[in-house]
């Protein structure tokens, strides 16, 4: 129903609005701010570099060349669009939900999920850093990077950590869309979000977080589909199926109310069951209709059923397709190898000597040389200073004299690739 979320939303009125728009650290003023905390926390986001850098970055299908295919960065538009569009109508907070969504993969690594298992299997399990977590999860890496990789310069143009608002940072970790849920509502009590250990298991602090969470799955399933069809990775014998997954969850009748008169019932493939625009705006319909404060984020059980049914299909048919599954190995290399090339560093970064390693790999070295000067305790021989130099007020967030934290910082400076510098820099690694 419409604004029936209005005396919930997260504004001056919410008990819970202090927790949610307060900082770490505070944030410089500006004499003429026209903008709220969370209107400030979606243009630091906007103008981060890990928000660029999605426009390179995997949704299903890795380094596309075809450029009408989604990528992570257009995924979190739509995740933006629909979030705001039932934000609107429930009468939430947009403003909070526009942050939220335009920031929810910045932690995603490249090659998308594939990426994201590439490095958790990387990963020592054995590696005991303090507050390093077993498993890469993307959501968590997301508000990692929030927390402190992205700098944004302030007016004196040091570079500083974004210091976002309790209410995104908790959006970020608790976005995970892949978890079939119905009534979603926010939890009640704030927390330590890095006390949160597994995605999907904690639920947002506040309705906007909740609203982000589902439109994240409204979001990839038609567009999906859609990018398979593009690829001929799903055939006629999958439109079929597809067909009678919509007919038997919602019904044929349903379907036929959605189509011109002059048109049958969906045997062609502009029907609902493969048609982006209108398969998003039905869900939206759905959801807002069959939502309240009392029952949560629900959609109806027709749609509820439809939706988990179309996610098992684009599991079956497309996320794991043998080509998809080919480029994993292909992936798997490529990632595989920047580890090991990385991780036979350490001794030099605990030297200050990186300049000397890495010669045959300029942007890898130039790259990662300048991640540890902002993120880690090196020091490059006769240029100790380098890092106040550069204006980096950032933490020293790994220790390079720890195998350890030095594991973990590799791993995260290659979270942060897109797919193409993944590719470059493997193929400077392999050339002669």
């Amino acid at each position: 129903m419409k604004d029936s979320f209005i005396n919930v939303r997260m504004d001056e009125n919410n008990p819970n609005f202090e927790q949610a728009v307060s900082r770490e650290n505070s944030l410089y003023k500006r004499g003429n701010s026209i903008r709220s905390d969370f209107e400030r926390d979606y243009t630091r986001l906007l103008h981060c570099q890990a928000y660029r850098r999605m426009k390179h970055k995997t949704q299903v299908f890795y380094a596309p060349h075809n450029d009408h295919i989604c990528t992570r960065i257009e995924h979190v538009t739509h995740v933006a669009s629909v979030s705001t569009t039932i934000a609107k109508y429930l009468g939430l907070n947009r403003e909070l939900t526009d942050a939220i969504a335009i920031g929810h993969d910045i932690g995603h690594a490249p090659f998308g999920h594939t990426g994201e298992e590439i490095l958790n299997a990387l990963i020592k399990k054995d590696n005991d850093a303090k507050n390093y977590p077993k498993k890469f999860w993307h959501e968590r890496n997301s508000l990692f990077f929030a927390d402190y990789i992205e700098t944004l310069p302030d007016p004196e143009g040091n570079e500083c950590t974004l210091d976002l608002t309790y209410g995104v940072r908790d959006g970020l970790i608790c976005h995970c869309g892949e978890i079939d849920q119905q009534g979603l509502k926010p939890r009640e009590e704030a927390m330590n979000l890095y006390d949160i250990r597994r995605p999907g298991l904690v639920s947002p602090y506040t309705w906007e977080g909740c609203v982000v969470k589902v439109s994240d799955k409204i979001a990839f399933l038609g567009r999906d589909i859609e990018d398979a069809g593009a690829y001929h990775i799903i055939d006629m014998g999958c439109y079929r199926q597809l067909r009678e997954i919509v007919g038997s969850t919602l019904g044929w009748e349903t379907i036929k109310k959605r189509l011109p008169p002059e048109k049958p019932a969906p045997v062609h493939r502009s029907g609902i069951a493969v048609n982006t625009t209108v398969l998003i705006n039905d869900m939206i319909v759905d959801l807002c209709e069959n939502s309240s404060p009392e029952k949560g984020i629900s959609f109806s059980d027709p749609y509820f059923n439809f939706i988990v049914e179309l996610k098992k299909f684009c599991f079956a048919n497309i996320y794991n397709h043998w080509r998809l599954v080919e480029f994993k190995k292909y992936a798997e290399n490529v990632l595989g190898t920047i580890y090991r090339t990385l991780i036979q560093t350490q001794v030099y970064a605990q030297n200050g000597t990186m300049d000397r390693c890495l010669k045959y790999a300029p942007k890898l070295s130039e790259t990662f040389v300048d991640w540890l000067i902002k993120y880690t305790n090196y020091k490059p021989k006769g240029d100790e200073d380098r890092k106040t130099t550069l204006h980096y007020q950032t933490r020293e967030v790994f220790d390079v004299d720890d195998p350890a934290s030095f594991e973990k910082c590799i791993i995260e400076y290659i979270s942060g690739m897109t797919d193409q510098y993944a590719l470059s820099v493997f193929e400077e690694i392999i050339s002669f």
